[in-house]
């Protein structure tokens, strides 16, 4: 029975002390998660590599678009070059031939 009273008076001094010591644990954690989600981010050395292998992959994405848009300037010339063709055989075909 004494030591249920001690232990009593024990959690009772516990609970009325004033938190100084919860309150210093409570800042250390904090600190800690702050630095713990500070080191969880990518290295200088990674943001580099990400930045050269997004620029290759831009300029990939501009020669393809280039390359699609000279063929499609060449499509159409061959296009106007075919109906220049088409006129000029008509033309010659309607000329009268002489004898």
């Amino acid at each position: 029975m004494i030591q249920f009273i001690k232990n009593l008076y024990n959690f009772a001094e516990l609970i009325l002390k004033p938190k100084t010591a919860m309150k210093k644990l409570n800042l250390f954690l904090l600190a800690g998660a702050v630095a713990l989600i500070a080191a969880c981010g990518p290295s200088a050395k990674e943001k580099a590599e990400k930045a050269r292998q997004d620029s290759i992959r831009i300029a990939d994405s501009i020669a393809k678009v280039k390359a699609y848009e000279d063929s499609i300037a060449a499509a159409q010339a061959a296009a106007e070059q075919a109906r220049l063709d088409s006129i000029a055989q008509a033309e010659e075909a309607q000329k009268p031939k002489k004898k």
